[in-house]
C-alpha cells in the first residue's frame, strides 16, 4: 500500500496525528538532518502499522515534508483504521 505522508520534524511527541489534505500527517521528534527524521518516520510507521521496519520504505520526499512511502502487508482499510484509532486517541 502506498501512502502520501506529511511530516512535522522537531514535534514535542512522535506519532501519527490524523490527516492533512488526503495525506497522512505524522508528527516526528527527530531533527531532519542526515535522514534522522526519515529514519524515525520509518520507525513511527512501522509501530503503528505491527509490521518491520524493513516493510516499509520510503518512495518519493526524501527532502520535503510531503513524502510517498510504501507499507507492504497492509490494506487502505487497515490504514483508515489506524489513522482514526490515533486520531480519537488525542
Amino acid at each position: 500500500m502506498e501512502l502520501a505522508v506529511r511530516v512535522i520534524p522537531r514535534a514535542a511527541h512522535a506519532g501519527l496525528a490524523g490527516m492533512r489534505e488526503a495525506a497522512v500527517l505524522v508528527r516526528l521528534g527527530a531533527a531532519p538532518v542526515d535522514g534522522a527524521a526519515n529514519a524515525e518516520l520509518v520507525a513511527v510507521l512501522a509501530a503503528a502499522f505491527s509490521v518491520p521496519r524493513r516493510q516499509v520504505s520510503l518512495i518519493a520526499g526524501d527532502r520535503s515534508r510531503l513524502k510517498r512511502v510504501r507499507v507492504t502487508g497492509v490494506t487502505a482499510s487497515q490504514v483508515a483504521a489506524v489513522v482514526a484509532a490515533a486520531v480519537s486517541r488525542g
